[in-house]
């Protein structure tokens, strides 16, 4: 099942173009396009954040998978699951932007966009992560909560955060 949510005119100040907003169930994700996600997964957290871990987790095929493109290249990528597949509330996750776009907004967009695919996926409801504790500011920014259960995961610190339905 492949849903094709939206194409949104967001042109960051050097991405020009129109980021293309692609959600697809991982059966519909074209070889390619799965290599795309496995290789940027890869750079972004092993080879940037310099983090040995297990990042196919066998949890792929029960998320949507929703990828920000612009002319061919991802640029933005998280998974999405439907409540109780990560938490009891639906949640995201492996939310990533390429090195070049960051401090573009991009960021800030994809998040919206994940939030936004969960409803219209699963219906508005609460949505829980587990946040990078460095990043508890930017989720704030999109109404995440600190859900007070700090922990640590493969060496980095988290923290699981609320955002209300």
């Amino acid at each position: 099942m492949t849903f094709h949510l939206w194409h949104i005119g967001h042109a960051a100040r050097d991405t020009p173009s129109v980021i293309v907003w692609r959600l697809l169930a991982f059966d519909d994700l074209r070889v390619h396009e799965l290599y795309e996600v496995l290789r940027l997964r890869s750079e972004v957290f092993v080879v940037e954040q310099q983090c040995l871990f297990h990042d196919m987790d066998g949890t792929d095929p029960q998320a949507m998978h929703l990828l920000g493109v612009r002319d061919g290249e991802l640029l933005a990528y998280a998974r999405c699951f439907d409540a109780g597949a990560k938490f009891a509330e639906a949640s995201f996750g492996r939310v990533l932007t390429r090195q070049r776009v960051r401090r573009t907004g991009l960021g800030h967009t994809l998040i919206d966009q994940a939030v936004r695919a969960i409803s219209q996926l699963w219906g508005p409801q609460p949505i829980r992560i587990g946040a990078q504790m460095q990043l508890a500011g930017f989720y704030a920014q999109h109404g995440f909560e600190d859900a007070g259960k700090p922990y640590m995961e493969d060496g980095i610190e988290h923290l699981e955060m609320l955002r209300p339905a």
